[in-house]
């Protein structure tokens, strides 16, 4: 099966910037739908699978965990300085950061890019990823658009998650 639209382990990909990478390899998987995925190998092993789209995943692949956080279609998930939409990034952090969420994560959305990029921008800020590495990791996606992102960013500079729950996400994500 070809990988889902966009795919990519960001791990891998922030190594194209920094050394060692602040997520190691194979943590945190990023792309569009599932829908032609037949087993969990064909994603990289995921232990959780966090949906950012309206509809549900379809074929649920055994022994994998789903979440489903969509946003609001009438929200523009990158303009990050509208309330609604950091409560809706703090919720996608606080899924990941919970005890029970397993690791590795595959995060999606219906391409990989808007409501995923979004998210994991918000992720390499709290690990304290340089904002020009952030939308480079972002750029790697198809159709991506800089001055979308570049206004995610810059909406969300330390307004998605306080220090508490910045914390919280990194021991989750990091492992520790």
């Amino acid at each position: 099966m070809p990988p889902p639209l966009n795919f990519r382990d960001v791990g891998e990909a922030l190594g194209l910037w920094l050394d060692p990478p602040p997520i190691p390899a194979g943590r945190l998987l990023r792309g569009g739908r599932l829908d032609a995925l037949t087993t969990a190998a064909d994603l990289g092993n995921p232990a959780t699978i966090l949906n950012l789209r309206r509809g549900p995943d379809a074929p649920s692949l055994p022994g994998v965990r789903y979440l489903h956080l969509p946003a609001e279609d009438r929200l523009e998930n990158y303009d990050t300085r509208l309330r609604p939409v950091r409560r809706w990034i703090r919720a996608a952090l606080s899924m990941l950061a919970a005890p029970e969420t397993g690791w590795p994560v595959y995060l999606h959305c219906t391409s990989g890019r808007d409501r995923t990029g979004v998210v994991v921008a918000a992720l390499l800020l709290l690990l304290e990823v340089p904002r020009d590495i952030v939308i480079e990791e972002y750029l790697l996606s198809e159709g991506a658009s800089r001055s979308a992102i570049q206004l995610a960013v810059d909406g969300m500079q330390d307004a998605v998650a306080g220090p508490a729950e910045a914390r919280r996400v990194r021991r989750a994500l990091l492992g520790g």
